[in-house]
């Protein structure tokens, strides 16, 4: 049987993804089945977090984006909430000098200004620390959701054409995705999502359009190294072709 070791030598290095996407899945449930509090599961999750950030610099991928908090999120039980986000602003401020001696650089995604004060300050703290970082980006959404952004861009290049700047006709696919809260992000190539559901959540969806999807019914508290890899390996697999025939995407490699 392959060790992880193995599994990483097999990595196609030239054909590894730039970006990849996460929905980090199964926390409650992982809690649930050990017996333990769900808060105890999103403190389990952050261990997650830690490994699959330094595999992705490891690996030299470039854009890590992980599914945080959702704007649905805010719906959950108030001490739930409290917790969660006492746990981002606790995690990001713990991992900030592992992330500097790694080169990472936090972006944060999302409707920010509703995160809570302390949390805040401490995740603009570690994006202001980080800015000079030239590896691994790690875009955090936070409070975040897909409609959300999406009808966010839709009132920026409104009021640009009721301020006279454009006229509807100049609005292009181009300039739409340059008023999203991803604008100079590349699109993801793999998007992961833990837990056992196969849906997007409300996640990315603009920018998914062409991404590799791959579920796996590993909880994201169990969601190891290993794990990773194979989801990389399996994407590696794939025939990417972009409204393309297969022949037409051999004739250009």
């Amino acid at each position: 049987m392959d060790t992880i070791q193995d599994k990483i030598t097999r990595l196609d290095r030239d054909r590894m993804p730039v970006h990849v996407a996460m929905i980090m899945d199964g926390n409650g449930r992982w809690a649930k089945r050990q017996g333990f509090m769900r808060s105890d599961g999103h403190a389990e999750g952050v261990s997650t977090v830690h490994r699959v950030t330094k595999l992705s610099s490891d690996l030299g991928i470039k854009y890590l984006t992980l599914y945080a908090f959702s704007t649905e999120n805010w719906n959950r039980p108030a001490e739930e909430v409290a917790t969660l986000m006492y746990l981002i602003g606790w995690a990001i401020e713990r991992e900030l000098p592992e992330l500097l001696r790694n080169n990472v650089r936090i972006n944060l995604i999302g409707d920010i200004e509703r995160i809570p004060e302390d949390a805040r300050k401490r995740l603009f703290d570690a994006r202001d620390a980080t800015a000079h970082c030239t590896g691994l980006q790690l875009n955090m959404c936070l409070s975040y959701s897909s409609r959300w952004e999406i009808a966010d861009s839709a009132r920026k290049l409104a009021r640009l054409v009721k301020e006279g700047k454009i006229s509807p006709d100049d609005i292009t696919e181009e300039m739409f995705a340059d008023h999203l809260a991803t604008a100079g992000i590349p699109d993801p190539d793999l998007l992961i999502r833990t837990g056992g559901e196969e849906r997007i959540s409300n996640y990315l969806l603009w920018q998914i359009a062409y991404s590799e999807l791959y579920f796996t019914p590993v909880l994201w508290p169990d969601f190891s190294d290993e794990h990773y890899v194979d989801a990389i390996l399996d994407f590696q697999n794939r025939e990417r072709r972009f409204g393309k025939t297969s022949e037409q995407v051999q004739n250009e490699n």
